[in-house]
């Protein structure tokens, strides 16, 4: 019998700040007190310097831990907020995340189930090509200030590999349906979306086709609605997945906590960030149903393995909400939306031009942060380059590739600078050693007073370095975060 195809390794990514949108609704209550009934809990943030692109690196790093990268055939990201109108986006993540030039790379985008839709095909390849495929997800929305949006959405990330052998979960069948159910839109070009009338979209949309889909694809899988162990519907909307379980025969106490409360719903990377999060808890042999639903529906079912008994015990998820940091600045949140336009002095008004020559000859020192390493003196540099920093000498033909991305770091000088500009003053920055050789001279990104100090861990991470604006050209490179001491 041949092996079934299923689920290797599940990643997430949850950006540090959580804006309370109890200070949301304070800013809002003026206009459009109705939003209290929504203002409570809180959700997750993306800093200035973070994106879809950024975020989804984060997730694929913590999906891959440990794995072969060298066997992975293909990369997919999912999103409806890509940076990039025309540049593969997928390309930038696969080169962070140092995988061979013969990887497949593909955007998937224009539904808020891009992301369930993308594995559905993973699946499909990887049953036909024997060899993984690992698909990434990934959302920053824009929410008009004062609406309902602004308060239920949140950023986040998630990756799940996909492929044959060892797997934790099973594929047992997938379902779906294409409907043009406009519940809301955004024309090429706008940064907002368009949002119909509430009920009428969870009414006539996800209650009806929701339920009506999962009933058909269940029939379909032959599992009785009482057999799904865990039930994960991604939408934030109270009620909801209730309904929906109702409708379908789903027993109730099978509905999966939709994170609305403390991340919010993160749009097309929602339904890969709940199966992580329940693969995080999941024991042998549960079925989990998973859902996608935006102009249609795509149903995943999988069955977990014995397997996941024997996988150390991975939580990203839960990992990343215990380390929430509250935020109530909603200023800032809005300045660094583009929502609000702030006077950034002379500072602000470098010149951002990427010449797209030294980019490509240096991608995997850059985008990659690939150092070099002397084999005869052991000597790690970054950047890569032929003359050791140890003898002074030129070593060429002696210098290997040392990537230096998952390596962590000690903190060896810092600098905290309120003149130089930054969207997030102040700025920091100063030198790192890397664990094992190599020195750097580094932006810290996620840090403050109280958690940068020299000696301090910290990690590196794939970050927006600058926005060349004339050109509308974003500039990516890694930063050191500070590991936060438990508190």
């Amino acid at each position: 019998m041949a092996e079934e195809a299923g689920i290797l390794a599940f990643g997430a990514y949850v950006p540090q700040r959580r804006l309370q949108r109890a200070a949301i609704f304070a800013a809002h209550a003026w206009f459009a007190p109705a939003l209290g009934n929504v203002a409570h809990g809180e959700r997750a943030i993306a800093d200035w310097d973070e994106d879809s692109i950024t975020m989804a690196v984060e997730a694929g790093r913590d999906c891959l831990g440990g794995i072969n990268r060298a066997t992975i055939a293909s990369l997919s990201l999912a999103s409806t907020t890509l940076p990039f109108a025309d540049r593969q986006n997928a390309g930038i993540v696969k080169e962070a995340l140092n995988l061979p030039d013969a990887v497949g790379v593909l955007d998937v985008t224009g539904s808020q189930r891009a992301a369930t839709s993308a594995l559905i095909q993973a699946l499909q390849a990887t049953a036909a090509t024997r060899r993984p495929q690992l698909c990434l997800a990934a959302e920053r929305r824009q929410a008009r200030p004062a609406s309902e949006a602004e308060l239920l959405q949140g950023d986040a990330a998630a990756a799940v590999l996909v492929g044959h052998g060892d797997v934790i979960a099973r594929l047992r069948g997938s379902h779906s349906v294409s409907i043009d159910f406009v519940d809301h839109f955004r024309a090429a070009g706008e940064t907002l979306d368009y949002a119909w009338e509430s009920r009428w979209i969870r009414d006539e949309g996800q209650i009806a086709i929701l339920g009506k889909t999962i009933a058909e694809g269940l029939k379909a899988f032959g599992v009785k609605p009482g057999e799904i162990d865990r039930l994960l519907i991604p939408i934030p909307h109270r009620g909801v997945a209730d309904a929906v379980a109702r409708t379908a025969g789903c027993r109730a106490e099978s509905i999966a906590d939709n994170l609305a409360a403390t991340i919010g719903d993160s749009g097309a990377a929602h339904p890969l960030l709940m199966l992580a999060h329940a693969l995080g808890t999941a024991r042998a042999r549960e079925r989990l149903l998973l859902v996608g639903f935006g102009q249609g529906c795509d149903l995943l079912l999988f069955e977990t393995t014995a397997a996941i008994a024997r996988t150390p015990r991975r939580t990203p998820v839960a990992e990343a909400l215990a380390h929430g940091q509250p935020d109530e600045n909603y200023l800032r949140f809005l300045f660094h939306r583009g929502l609000l336009g702030l006077e950034r002095g002379m500072r602000a008004e470098a010149e951002q031009k990427q010449p797209g020559t030294t980019l490509y000859r240096h991608r995997r020192a850059v985008l990659g942060l690939v150092g070099s390493r002397d084999t005869r003196t052991g000597a790690v540099q970054y950047p890569p380059a032929e003359i050791s920093v140890h003898t002074g000498e030129a070593t060429a033909g002696t210098h290997e590739d040392y990537p230096l991305a998952d390596r962590p770091g000690r903190i060896v000088s810092y600098t905290t600078d309120r003149l130089a500009y930054s969207p997030s003053p102040p700025l920091f920055y100063g030198v790192i050693d890397f664990e094992g050789g190599g020195r750097m001279s580094v932006e810290f990104a996620d840090a403050g007073s109280e958690s940068i100090a020299v000696g301090r861990t910290c990690r590196m991470m794939f970050r927006i370095k600058a926005v060349d604006e004339l050109r509308h050209f974003t500039k990516y490179f890694w930063k050191a975060a500070p590991v936060r001491r438990p508190a």
